[in-house]
């Protein structure tokens, strides 16, 4: 049984892993070059935003502790989990400019190091990247051969920020690429110990389980891409409403319920690149890349697609509010967001823009600079605008009431991305524009005003 484990990089899935492994039962000795975040975490304070973080840190007292010495870390532990960045590049592929000179920390510790340690690379790479230049930077610090005094396995996460502490706990799948058998089973045997559910595995080989890690989150894409294409028709068409759709098609156990959600383009940390680094690994190869390009291109085209919607329910020198500018509710995360996509476009055409997040701080929006007013809350944000977007559904923006909604000289046009505020369809002072339902693509014509406005 697996005593301890070092924790290379406490980002918001590294301390996450470490402060999960330690509350159930596991030593962890976490990693990482600030010193700030190494305080906080030895005084059990949460140094990111994180649901349930700072709990789960109270619970691992005694258990998890921080440094900046790699070697002392590696030194401790049986096996070493390597979760730094690795960048994309404007190509698309992945920089090895964190990862590698971590190789190198942790090989010059294990030279010294008699006993078998077993290193885990969890960031995403591209494929023949953990048997290539991982590899060949840890054996030769070390002066180890991977698969005798050493063990190297590729070991990626499929979490999303908001719900990391339970999908590492209770994950679908487990996936480890391996270098060889013992190694896997090391790793396997690790996962029993920790995960509170009892996942299927996978275990390959590293090219196999690089490729599966890329396409695991290229599919789930194109599956939110065609439930969004699904609510742009259905906006076409009188009566119908996407939710519907989608729910009755997730029933064929062909295609699931899962990520089946029509609404705006996806954004997140990992969703974009990993289909641009597929799309770049395919022409490098001479294979082709249509579906995942055709995902990409239909994902950007959704922003301009809403501020032209946006615009047309909106006089000039209007001011236009976004609720909502993470790519998801509970993270702080604003990478590739909608809202702040949606709120960078609207702004460069000359529109006044209003925003606010419940996590999104002024100083997670570097993007947006001074090209936005940013409020203090969500009903500062309504109030001073004349088209409110519902671009992230945080709970809490469905728990505003209608009248706060209300504009009564002209009624508030309120576009709602994800249907979550369906108490304004019949709101006095609200015309209600519910994306994925009929007619709300045209809205502006006399038409689709009749079927879409909420207002009595």
């Amino acid at each position: 049984m697996i005593q301890t484990v070092s924790v290379v990089g406490l980002g918001k899935l590294g301390l996450p892993m470490a402060a999960a492994m330690a509350a159930r039962g596991l030593t962890v000795i976490g990693v990482d070059a600030d010193a700030r975040k190494v305080e906080a975490v030895n005084e059990l304070r949460a140094p990111i935003f994180e649901p349930g973080l700072a709990e789960l840190l109270q619970a691992s007292a005694g258990r998890l502790r921080a440094t900046q010495d790699i070697a002392d870390a590696v030194r401790a532990s049986e096996i070493t989990f390597i979760v730094v960045a690795t960048p994309s590049e404007p190509s698309g592929e992945f920089s090895l400019r964190y990862a590698l000179p971590v190789c190198e920390a942790i090989g010059q510790a294990l030279r010294a190091k008699p006993k078998f340690h077993l290193v885990v690379l969890t960031s995403t790479v591209l494929p023949g990247t953990t048997g290539g230049s991982i590899r060949v930077a840890l054996e030769k610090a070390s002066g180890k051969q991977v698969g005798r005094g050493l063990g190297l396995c590729y070991g990626p996460e499929f979490i999303a920020l908001g719900s990391v502490i339970r999908d590492f706990l209770n994950p679908d799948f487990l996936l480890i690429g391996e270098s060889d058998p013992s190694s896997g089973a090391m790793l396997e045997s690790l996962y029993h110990q920790v995960c509170e559910n009892r996942p299927s595995l996978a275990r390959m080989n590293f090219v196999n389980a690089e490729i599966a890690k890329l396409a695991v989150n290229t599919y789930i894409t194109t599956k939110i891409s065609f439930a969004n294409m699904l609510a742009r028709i259905c906006e076409q068409l009188p009566e119908s409403n996407v939710d519907v759709v989608t729910k009755a098609i997730g029933l064929d156990s062909r295609i699931g319920g899962k990520y089946l959600k029509g609404a705006i383009s996806y954004g997140g940390p990992c969703f974009p690149r990993d289909n641009l680094a597929l799309t770049f690994l395919a022409h490098k190869l001479g294979a082709p890349a249509d579906i995942a390009e055709a995902t990409h291109d239909f994902n950007c085209s959704q922003v301009a697609w809403l501020a032209d919607l946006v615009q047309q329910n909106a006089a000039p020198e209007e001011t236009i509010g976004i609720l909502g500018l993470t790519y998801k509710p509970d993270t702080d995360v604003v990478e590739q967001a909608a809202g702040i996509l949606l709120a960078e476009e609207l702004a460069g055409r000359g529109v006044p823009v209003a925003v606010f997040d419940p996590a999104g701080a002024r100083s997670s929006c570097v993007p947006l600079g001074d090209q936005v007013r940013f409020t203090a809350t969500a009903k500062e944000c309504i109030a001073v605008s004349s088209v409110v977007v519902l671009a992230t559904p945080w709970p809490e923006f469905a728990k505003i009431p209608a009248i706060v909604w209300a504009r009564h000289n002209t009624p508030r046009t309120v576009v709602d991305c994800w249907r979550v505020l369906p108490h304004l369809q019949t709101a006095n002072g609200v015309r209600y524009i519910s994306l994925g339902t009929g007619g709300t693509a045209a809205f502006g014509s006399k038409e689709v005003k009749a079927v879409s406005s909420g207002t009595k």
